[in-house]
């Protein structure tokens, strides 16, 4: 992996997401060596990826080169890499370009979309957890617009112009609030051959409220301001089956649509090597102690939506949100210089912040400590907090000025099909 030889005591970081950003930046320029390794050679700001589904943004403008954050880091190493193997025994991992010795391990592998088993959804509908899955989506919809316009049947028209979304969580509420608006404000614009009321979006969730993880208030909140863009809201209603053509629910409800979007839940990414029983096998995540070592080990350590750390007030972990994943990040920086250093680990405890969700535009809901808001200051608020959450000045100015001209002009200027996508 022509990694340069050192005296220092070596930090691997495996996962470049929230949790392994924020941990390789506590430990800049430390007396450590860190190698950060990761699949992908940029860091991707997740809460923002609905918006390049939607055509809201490029997908540059919500990612950042890892190798550029680390610029300035002395004593920090990437690597473009999977890591497909941890040999805890002898502080070795297994990667597809090598193998590493390690002193210290830190796992930040995050999560990836879980389809609960079932194949045939897994097989036809679209995930959206990564920048590819975003452009996929955003192609899709924009090549359903096309193909609408020249369908010879009022029954084909509709199929290809029927999105429907499943989960009702803060990603589903978005991305569904974002393809209203498109149908609101673009389809009669562009698609004039196309009637606008010919298009409906529907999302669906298996709760009985939207966004359970937030207030009744947010919730009553988030389905008015859905609703008012046209969005039909079906609680209480989970997916049995989709086909590519027809979407089978536990009512009576079935749809006939091109399209299905999954942002129904997630499950955590491990690495094989571990045992077995550090692991909680319904979401995949490593059981760790308060200073997120996982379970078993002293040196290897999880942290992020990968780690589940149980307390009295999260008997199911911490929320799989970006917060704890920085906090811990933050947190064990500080604490692995103390292991070094044989000095005490001071424990986790996570500071909860609040949670948002946007249902475009001048409409979000925000529940902080003990303020619970929705409305247009609500939105004002979840788009200062986004944009001063991106990495680099850059994504912060590009995001600011798409922003302000889609606001003003009704316009979601990213509307390219540039890689064409196939079922």
């Amino acid at each position: 992996m022509n990694i340069p030889e050192s005296t220092l005591p070596r930090v691997v970081v495996v996962g470049g997401g929230f949790a392994g950003v924020q941990l390789v930046k506590s430990l800049a320029n430390k007396n450590v060596q860190v190698v950060l390794i990761d699949k992908h050679n940029y860091h991707t700001f997740q809460p923002l990826l609905y918006q390049v589904s939607s055509s809201g943004l490029e997908p540059d403008s919500i990612a950042y080169p890892l190798r550029k954050i680390i610029k300035k880091h002395k004593t920090t190493v990437f690597r473009l890499a999977e890591v497909e193997l941890i040999q805890p025994e002898k502080k070795v991992i297994k990667t597809s370009i090598g193998d590493l010795q390690f002193d210290y391990l830190v796992l930040a592998t995050g999560t990836k979309t879980n389809f609960f088993g079932n194949d045939n959804v897994k097989t036809h509908s679209m995930p959206m957890k990564n920048v590819p899955q975003a452009l996929d989506i955003r192609s899709l919809i924009l090549q359903n617009f096309e193909k609408a316009a020249i369908a010879n049947t009022k029954k084909e028209r509709e199929a290809f112009l029927n999105f429907v979304i499943v989960g009702g969580g803060p990603t589903g509420v978005e991305l569904a609030g974002a393809i209203a608006e498109l149908k609101n404000n673009i389809l009669p614009r562009d698609y004039r051959d196309l009637n606008a009321q010919d298009m409906h979006i529907h999302i669906l969730e298996g709760t009985q409220r939207l966004l359970p993880p937030m207030s009744e208030n947010a919730s009553k909140k988030a389905e008015q301001f859905l609703k008012a863009l046209g969005v039909n809201v079906h609680c209480n209603t989970f997916v049995k089956n989709y086909d590519g053509k027809q979407v089978t629910t536990n009512t009576d409800l079935a749809f006939q649509s091109e399209t299905l979007i999954w942002a129904a839940g997630v499950t955590g990414v491990p690495v094989h090597g571990l045992k077995a029983d550090a692991l909680v096998e319904k979401s995949n995540r490593y059981k760790v102690n308060s200073f997120n070592q996982i379970e078993g080990y002293e040196r290897v350590f999880a942290v992020g939506d990968i780690a589940f750390m149980m307390t009295d007030t999260y008997p199911n972990g911490h929320p799989q949100v970006a917060q704890p994943a920085i906090q811990q990040g933050k947190l064990l920086g500080k604490n692995l210089l103390r292991l070094i250093n044989n000095k005490a680990m001071q424990p986790f405890s996570y500071k909860d912040k609040g949670s948002m969700a946007t249902i475009g535009r001048n409409k979000a809901v925000v529940d902080l400590k003990h303020f619970k808001f929705g409305g247009f200051f609500a939105w004002f608020v979840w788009m200062f907090i986004h944009l001063m959450s991106l990495v680099g000045f850059r994504n912060r100015v590009i995001v600011f000025f798409n922003w302000t001209y889609n606001y003003i002009n009704f316009d979601k200027a990213a509307r390219l099909i540039i890689r064409p996508f196939k079922k």
